[in-house]
């Protein structure tokens, strides 16, 4: 290995000070060193102090050139070089010198990074962010979800929240919902929060944007679907739509107002309250429903045309979000 390093340094310098960086690091995570150690060998390595900090789990760690530590007396400078420890997060790793930046820093930073990581997980646990995942997370076992939770201030009871996007929340059984669009979970015994994702993403299928396009509630509760869950199996991407869900799609194309009325319909206890959820009046209700009963070819006032037009709706749903 040293003979490599010598023969690449003499070709090219900052290849072989970038393999030397890569063996350095990797003595370290194969020692399981520490944070200390790991930040201390940015520093030395780049000839200026190093820092890292992760104010979630309480780390603020300052060694100079020398391989000495510091206190963080000051906030770090934005023009220092930095890096994050995870993709889209703050800046976590600093190097107290503005850039541009060298292959061989660039390497430094990469695997101090990873070091620094594997320390981390190691000795503080996972992020908070981390414990989300972690407590929604079957495959991971019992004794670490319940760890994660304890680090959330979870009591012994909590439910799981899908929103767009795939983002998850957990919430303790207490705690209210505010979201724009949510599926929600049952509330369980935290130990079986997995279940209650599961759930909450299959309740987030029902839930309807809000928009002309998309009308409807946008916050679904898993334990109030009952049966029509059992849909949420049957549908999925590439499912062709039954015809029903077609005459819907027609409907709406040809008059803008048809599907919030057939939701309207499809989800108060009478016309009447449907025409005041609309901010119609009735005439004007029942005039469109006659006229949206043509284009879809069956009765939505009856209680069997109600029930069909009520799964058409929720089988819309379910082919607009997969």
């Amino acid at each position: 290995m040293e003979d490599l390093v010598g023969r690449l340094s003499a070709l090219d310098p900052d290849a072989g000070a970038a393999i030397k960086v890569i063996a350095y690091f990797d003595r370290l995570v194969e020692g399981r060193a520490g944070l200390e150690p790991v930040v201390r060998g940015a520093a030395v390595l780049t000839g200026c102090a190093a820092r890292l900090v992760d104010a979630d789990r309480g780390v603020a760690i300052r060694v100079d050139a020398t391989g000495a530590v510091h206190p963080s007396a000051e906030p770090p400078d934005p023009a220092w070089l930095s890096a994050p420890l995870h993709p889209g997060g703050p800046p976590a790793l600093w190097l107290e010198r503005p850039g541009p930046i060298g292959p061989v820093v660039a390497m430094v930073l990469k695997r101090a990074l990873s070091a620094a990581r594997g320390a981390l997980a190691r000795t503080r646990g996972p992020a908070p962010a981390d414990d989300v995942a972690a407590v929604l997370d079957a495959a991971v076992a019992e004794p670490a979800r319940l760890r994660a939770a304890r680090r959330l201030g979870l009591g012994l009871a909590a439910r799981a929240v899908a929103l767009d996007g795939g983002r998850a929340k957990v919430l303790a059984a207490d705690q209210p919902i505010a979201a724009t669009r949510a599926g929600v979970g049952p509330v369980v015994p935290v130990a079986d929060l997995p279940s209650s994702w599961a759930a909450a993403r299959t309740a987030l299928r029902f839930a309807a944007a809000g928009t002309e396009q998309d009308p409807g509630p946008s916050v679904v509760h898993a334990d109030q679907l009952g049966g029509l869950a059992v849909l949420a199996d049957a549908v999925g991407p590439g499912a062709e739509p039954v015809p029903d869900v077609q005459d819907l799609e027609r409907a709406r194309s040809t008059a803008p107002w048809a599907l919030a009325t057939l939701v309207a319909v499809a989800t108060t206890s009478s016309l009447r309250t449907a025409a005041a959820a609309l901010v119609v009046h009735h005439s004007t209700l029942q005039d469109r429903l006659a006229h949206v009963e043509e284009l879809l070819g069956w009765s939505v006032r009856d209680p069997s045309g109600r029930l069909r037009l009520q799964l058409a709706i929720a089988l819309r749903r379910l082919h607009n979000h997969h």
